[in-house]
């Protein structure tokens, strides 16, 4: 019995020192000054999509991610780590970035998000980089011409878990009915089987999705407007001022016109204007 009690007594001190570890490697994380720690690596670590055409795609001949979004963070980095540094790139979907953000896999999202009053309780944004809105993607041909037909023809509409682009339309097309998949690619599949008659997210994403997929194109206008910013940890407030900083050079210099024009010139129908807007 003596031993039975030794031994339960070692064990729940190993849990507590277990917890104890856990809760100090927590708090070092948390506290961590990610600006500081990017300056001595000359590293910054981005969460970025890949499967998202024009903003983050993952080249299969080379592994490597490539967009907009791509391009601007590295632009970025050397504006504000200096020329030699480097940006890593760690992939995101849009239901799993905001936890790596916070559990410090990642140093900031660029990741077609939307800074919603939701997502603002859990993380800070930068300004916005891209200012894109919400609107449908339809087979040629389609009697669904913009959100008004989803509603009137009870419609099914494809969305993405994680995106805030399936809450909008809920609220515009009350009547549509709602089936959400992993990430872009399933969704594309699932619209292409005829599982929904519609697949909605920013236009920005809609429009890659098109040039792809010729068969399908992008509804006229948009009903919400998305603008994208730049996810950050709430106590990381001077790498914030520094991303904004750094973005504001990168559109004085020109630079992000040159990576805005790189990505969507042949995009029919866009918007540089729009998109560009701070």
């Amino acid at each position: 019995m003596k031993r039975l009690i030794r031994n339960l007594g070692l064990l729940l001190t190993l849990v507590a020192v277990s917890v104890m570890v856990t809760a100090c490697g927590s708090q070092s994380l948390a506290s961590k000054n990610v600006l500081k720690t990017d300056q001595q690596s000359k590293t910054v670590t981005w969460g970025v999509k890949a499967d998202t055409r024009l903003f983050g795609l993952l080249d299969t001949k080379d592994g490597k991610i490539k967009g907009f979004e791509i391009d601007l963070a590295k632009a970025l980095t050397k504006q504000m780590l200096g020329k030699n540094a480097k940006a890593k790139f760690i992939q995101v979907t849009s239901s799993t970035r905001i936890p790596m953000l916070k559990n410090g896999n990642i140093d900031a999202i660029m990741a077609t998000m939307t800074p919603s009053p939701e997502r603002r309780k859990q993380v800070s944004f930068s300004d916005q980089y891209f200012l894109a809105g919400q609107s449908l993607l339809v087979k040629k041909g389609s009697s669904i011409k913009n959100v008004k037909d989803l509603n009137e023809q009870k419609a099914t509409v494809l969305g993405v878990v994680g995106s805030d682009s399936v809450q909008n339309v809920a609220k515009v097309a009350p009547n549509a009915k709602v089936l959400q998949l992993t990430d872009y690619a399933q969704a594309m599949t699932a619209l292409k089987s005829g599982q929904g008659q519609a697949l909605t997210t920013d236009n920005g994403i809609l429009y890659g999705m098109s040039i792809q997929n010729p068969g399908y194109e992008v509804t006229k206008g948009s009903f919400v407007s998305e603008p994208y910013g730049i996810a950050i940890n709430k106590n990381q407030t001077q790498f914030r001022l520094a991303v904004n900083q750094a973005l504001k050079q990168v559109r004085a210099s020109g630079e992000y016109n040159k990576i805005l024009h790189k990505w969507f010139h042949n995009v029919k129908g866009f918007d540089y204007e729009e998109a560009a807007k701070e």
